[in-house]
């Protein structure tokens, strides 16, 4: 699990709604826009308020559409953004604002903070430098200044930066937590200390900073100070994993394993990912003899490569006599890392060096000795490789304060990853209220619904359609009573539409070959005949023992290819017809958007990407607010590496409805 360093408006969500009623404030003075687009940009702050972030960006989008003068919903719309993980979309919209109004400090300083969690640290820096010189008496800015210096090793300059932010308010928290890093990183912790001490006095309920004491205490080997700080941090916030984790390992260093290992099955039951408290877990299960501390060493091992112990092969007693020097240096050098990064980052105590392991002693020849000690090495080879791991959210103010589950931030939910799939022609009742509308306007359907008489109303959707099967069996029987009244092109194309939808497949290709021989120049026919064959090849290699990774898909960490599918003769001729009929289609109408991203489809299953990527161009050349040709236009230029190009169009399928797109933007694009 990573994490980033938080601003003066971190996400947090007691923090969020301060900073909501400052713009809300804002808005209110605008007076170039009429009442009605008040009305929509205050909407949309609140639900940023409320952390819907997803439902703020439709309320801007449409105050962009009739005011695109306007700088605030830019801005705003860019703050969502951000709060989603979409910084290069968020950047976009602050460029946009800042285009329009030159004088706008918060663009600046929102613009560098995207910049900073993109590791663009100096860019970050002059954007809060233009700031600054708007608003020279911000402290938010000094305090996000002082962050990316310190990404840039510059303590110095952090450090100068947050006390200039200690003189425009010598309450601020924020500043006196960031301080407190920076004194860390220097090696000062009982200055680090003397301002979390401060912090607690300001603030006496702030958990964070409980936290962040107890961690500086630990490594001033005062443990039962930290054991007290982690305490109250549980106290204030009962379900911060990582106060539990630090916890356990205050209870280890004590020797006190059952009481460790407890507080590690806590810190995992809140945080299942806590590469960490598995790995600690082991250590403090191995030495009680207890099960399970193999798969837990496993399990920490896939969650973060670090804490792999196939890695550390090292003779034990070279790791015993080199580990007060190395593990010292490693300790600094991590919490460095961990401060320059702004993510949690597990750090390395000295728990080693003092740990069981060293009461062995010298070789003093005696065999019960050697005996003794060939058990313990035995027993406790693992844990002698590595340090205990100590969880460290110093960089962190805020952290666990306020977070809900269901918080809004759509990126983090565990969703699979694919493409987003092929659109077809389907239909609903008119009479119904229930059924998928239309997702986009064609002038193609809406001819064949004039012929139609509305009844049953066409559509072309890529939603699922296996709740309405029903009705789709019901058209079928309607257009059998219509084809024995008039055998006509028409009705022949809507019974194979219909008859696709309800996976009779073959019957479906009867009627739309029948189709096209009365009318050659019917469009929806060529389409729906090459998603019929496209359903079928589909399904058959759906079925056990046929490879069904069938596109563009993603796993944890790497992004793969389209699957190779070993088609034979026959499969790939299936192919060439369904190619065959989406180019007919594309011939009879070249504004047939449906049918430049199908095609696209296709050419990605065949691994054809440019020639994708052109269809993809096309479609949303046709269609601009095509939101699933932006998503797989994205999908498909992070696998050929555009990371830039991809996030930026995943982040305009986020901004119009996919809100997948954002968890694939944090998994591989930030």
């Amino acid at each position: 699990m990573t994490r980033k360093i938080l601003f003066l408006f971190p996400h947090n969500l007691r923090m969020k709604r301060l900073f909501v009623l400052t713009i809300l404030i804002s808005a209110s003075v605008m007076v170039d826009a009429q009442l009605n687009i008040d009305h929509y940009i205050m909407v949309g702050q609140t639900r940023i308020a409320i952390g819907n972030y997803t439902g703020a960006i439709e309320y801007f989008n449409i105050v962009i559409e009739f005011k695109p003068h306007l700088p605030e919903p830019y801005f705003y719309r860019g703050a969502a953004k951000s709060q989603l993980e979409d910084y290069r979309g968020a950047i976009e919209d602050y460029d946009k604002a800042i285009e329009i109004k030159p004088y706008y400090p918060e663009a600046y300083m929102y613009r560098g903070m995207a910049y900073y969690n993109l590791k663009e640290y100096k860019k970050a820096i002059q954007d809060y430098d233009k700031a600054l010189e708007f608003e020279p008496k911000n402290e938010a800015i000094y305090n996000n200044r002082g962050i990316a210096k310190i990404s840039l090793k510059d303590v110095d300059g952090a450090v100068a930066d947050y006390n200039k932010a200690l003189e425009i308010d010598p309450n601020s928290t924020t500043a006196l937590m960031n301080r407190s890093n920076a004194s860390i990183i220097k090696g000062n912790k009982a200055e680090a200390i003397q301002d979390l001490n401060k912090v607690i006095t300001i603030r006496p309920h702030y958990a964070a900073a409980y936290l962040n004491r107890g961690l500086a205490r630990f490594e001033m080997n005062d443990y039962a100070s930290a054991l007290r700080d982690f305490d109250e941090c549980i106290k204030l916030d009962p379900k911060n994993a990582l106060a539990y984790n630090n916890r356990g390992i205050v209870k280890h260093k004590l020797e006190d394993y059952a009481g460790a290992i407890m507080d590690y099955n806590m810190a995992l039951s809140l945080d299942p990912e806590q590469a960490s408290a598995y790995f600690n877990r082991a250590m403090a299960r191995e030495v009680l003899g207890r099960p399970g501390f193999e798969s837990d060493y496993k399990i920490a091992a896939e969650l973060n490569p670090q804490y792999d112990l196939s890695k550390y092969q090292a003779d034990t007693s070279q790791v015993a006599q080199n580990t007060q020097s190395s593990q010292q240096g490693q300790q600094k050098g991590q919490q460095q890392q961990a401060n320059q990064q702004g993510q949690q980052q597990a750090q390395a105590s000295n728990a080693q060096a003092q740990d069981k392991t060293n009461q062995q002693g010298p070789n003093d020849n005696k065999s019960q000795e050697e005996k003794r000690k060939e058990e313990e090495k035995a027993k406790n080879r693992r844990r002698r490789q590595l340090n205990l791991i100590v969880a460290d959210d110093r960089n962190l103010p805020g952290v666990n304060d306020d977070q809900d589950a269901d918080d809004g931030l759509v990126q983090n939910k565990n969703i699979t990853i694919d493409l987003q799939p092929i659109f077809m022609v389907s239909a609903f009742d008119k009479n119904s209220v229930d059924f998928d509308r239309f997702q986009y306007y064609n002038s193609t359907v809406e001819d064949m619904n004039k012929q139609n008489n509305y009844n049953p109303v066409l559509t072309i959707t890529n939603k699922p359609n296996n709740n309405y099967r029903d009705i789709f069996n019901n058209f079928i029987l309607i257009f059998n009573q219509r084809l024995k009244i008039d055998e006509n092109a028409h009705n022949y194309t809507i019974r194979g539409i219909f008859k696709t939808l309800t996976n009779d497949y073959n019957s479906a290709l009867d009627d739309l070959n029948k189709s096209i021989e009365m009318d050659p120049k019917n469009t929806l026919a060529y389409f729906t005949r090459a998603n019929c064959r496209y359903k079928m090849i589909e399904h058959i290699e759906s079925l056990p023992d046929i490879n069904d990774q069938l596109s563009v898909k993603v796993s944890p960490g790497i992004f793969t290819a389209p699957v190779d599918t070993n088609r034979d003769v026959g499969a790939s001729q299936d192919y060439n017809l369904i190619l065959a009929d989406y180019n007919a289609a594309l011939a009879l109408n070249p504004g047939f958007f449906f049918g430049y991203y199908n095609r696209a489809y296709i050419y990605l299953r065949l691994k054809k990407y440019k020639t994708a990527i052109q269809d993809l161009n096309k479609a949303i050349e046709l269609e601009p607010e095509f939101a699933e040709a932006y998503y797989n236009r994205g999908l498909t230029k992070i696998y050929l590496d555009d990371i830039d190009g991809g996030a930026l169009d995943l982040s305009k399928a986020g901004e119009l409805g996919l809100t997948s797109a954002y968890n694939v933007i944090k998994r591989y694009c930030n």
